[in-house]
């Protein structure tokens, strides 16, 4: 299948690694150009390298806390390119923890990050795009379906975005706008690996691979793919959807 994303401009957050970086090198096999954005300027000059064409790849180190963020990385995309046609937020996941292990200033800083930043980029992109058929993608969590044990942050903000996403699809629809998100359950990243060591639990990988239809975890190139034809034109008619992509582990429909 022609995903039609041959030349089309994409914004890709938490793009040095993990998920954020599995879907900027699916969206780079399939042609895209892309403003890569991270807060780990060394990792994003190994990820330009890694896609190999540095003529289509531009590098803008920055946090998504920072107000400032939305409207350079939608000016980079326009100022070389002459278009932006969507982004996908990726936002590296808040401090574990329960509610009583995790500090107000910790909370607050979460916000900022997970929900007020990914909100100050997709209204951004909004506002800059003409292009019919732009899209944008929330990366959030199976925490928006059921509560993760020991990531109360995660509970606490990703439903709320997860609602605010399909919120911006019924406002942006009419200007052709797509909004989608995409819930990973047990993806083979860094941050989950860090999870299951920080979990203090033995064989903590083993025990969540048997409650997984699958019986494994994904890995990020399967998440890529997912996320790349959900921001494509070959998903033209998908909007305001909240789709698991977690080897059907998540039992609510």
């Amino acid at each position: 299948m022609d995903l039609g994303l041959d030349d089309r401009v994409y914004i890709v957050t938490g793009a040095s690694k993990g998920l954020g970086a599995a879907t900027a090198l699916a969206l780079a096999a399939e042609g895209a150009r892309l403003v890569l954005c991270s807060r780990d300027e060394a990792g994003l000059r190994a990820m330009a390298e890694q896609i190999g064409d540095t003529e289509r790849v531009i590098l803008v180190p920055g946090d998504l806390a920072d107000d400032s963020l939305p409207s350079r990385l939608c000016g980079a995309a326009i100022g070389r390119y002459g278009r932006l046609d969507g982004t996908v937020i990726s936002v590296g996941g808040p401090p574990a923890g329960g509610t009583g292990d995790v500090s107000d200033a910790q909370w607050r800083s979460a916000f900022d990050s997970v929900f007020l930043g990914p909100l100050r980029l997709a209204r951004a992109v909004v506002d800059a795009t003409t292009i019919e058929g732009s899209s944008i993608l929330f990366v959030l969590s199976t925490s928006v379906r059921s509560p993760v044990a020991g990531l109360a942050t995660s509970n606490g903000l990703r439903p709320g975005l997860a609602m605010l996403a399909k919120t911006i699809a019924d406002e942006a629809g009419s200007q052709g706008v797509r909004v989608n998100a995409l819930l990973p359950g047990r993806i083979d990243t860094g941050r989950v690996r860090e999870l299951d060591d920080a979990s203090g639990v033995a064989d903590a990988r083993a025990l969540h691979e048997a409650q997984i239809p699958l019986r494994r975890y994904g890995q990020p190139e399967e998440f890529g793919r997912v996320a790349a034809f959900v921001l494509s034109p070959a998903a033209s008619y998908l909007t305001g959807t909240v789709i698991p992509v977690d080897g059907g582990a998540t039992r609510a429909l």
